[in-house]
């Protein structure tokens, strides 16, 4: 059996076209490189490589065998690197994205006991809500709530989060519950200004997605300052349920209309496209994969 040091040599030999550019890019004597391409040949039976003084070329055989042997021989490298790689603890800077409410409660406890496992890690967390570009902000990973687009990126799916219409039990003590996501257009309804589709509202209506158009009195850019107004009781919004968990457990606002809520929104982890991430990447992703408890949401 051909050993590797054998199939390296052919390689370089095969790239280079050169037996002396391959010793030097090897770091192996002339001699040595010479004896790996004759013991390969002998193992194979047939003659990979033309020889001149001044020049080699691949024969026939020697092509079809550098197509099969190349690929295979990056897949091992790689085995090599990751073996390595996973000896060695997580260590270096971080460089994690996210959406700005969700970081500081769901991530930050994640990365908190990320950190003491890891005392060699940093961690720069970045907040923002506008899809980034990883490599352009210099991002490891980013964390998205999304229906992502086929982005080039390689991901790993944390679970999924649910879309709610919630009030306050003062606006339905004066103005009714609305029972059907159609009625929602007799009521107030606070809508976020700056939305893609403004004022459309998704639902699960007979087995099909459904926007229904919404409207109230008072309308604003922020997810905080809705929250703010529907707490006060001028009329309804719409909010992820993990954004409003915290008024939800305190009875300041009721969820209404849960059998029409629209599929939840997947939420996933997502890294540059590498076959194989460093193991600060990899230990992350294993971290939030079974730290984020997303069954109340």
């Amino acid at each position: 059996m051909s050993r590797l040091e054998d199939l390296e040599a052919f390689i370089h030999i095969a790239e280079t076209g050169s037996l002396t550019k391959a010793a030097r890019h090897l770091g192996r004597s002339l001699q040595a490189v010479s004896r790996s391409l004759a013991a390969l040949e002998e193992d194979v039976g047939v003659q990979l490589v033309h020889r001149t003084t001044r020049h080699c070329s691949l024969s026939e055989a020697g092509e079809a065998f550098f197509r099969r042997v190349k690929p295979a021989m990056e897949e091992i490298g790689e085995a090599r690197l990751e073996v390595a790689d996973r000896r060695a603890a997580p260590s270096g800077i971080l460089r994690v994205g996210a959406p700005v409410l969700f970081g500081p409660d769901f991530l930050v406890p994640i990365i908190a006991q990320y950190m003491r496992a890891y005392p060699q890690i940093e961690v720069d967390l970045q907040l923002t809500d506008s899809f980034v570009d990883l490599a352009a902000e210099g991002l490891d990973l980013v964390v998205r709530i999304a229906d992502l687009p086929d982005s080039g990126l390689q991901g790993r799916r944390l679970g999924a989060l649910r879309r709610v219409v919630f009030g306050a039990p003062s606006y339905f003590e004066e103005r009714g519950r609305p029972a059907h996501p159609s009625e929602l257009r007799q009521h107030d309804c606070i809508v976020r200004t700056i939305d893609q589709r403004s004022g459309q509202w998704a639902f699960e209506i007979d087995g099909k997605r459904r926007s229904v158009g919404v409207r109230g009195p008072f309308r604003t850019n922020t997810m905080a300052a809705i929250y703010s107004a529907v707490g006060a009781g001028l009329g309804i919004g719409y909010s992820p349920l993990w954004q409003i968990r915290h008024l939800l457990d305190a009875g300041q606002v009721e969820v209404i209309l849960e059998a029409f809520e629209s599929k939840p929104v997947p939420i996933h982890v997502l890294w540059q496209e590498h076959r194989l991430p460093p193991a600060k990447v990899r230990a992350f992703i294993d971290y939030l994969a079974a730290g984020l408890k997303l069954d109340r949401f």
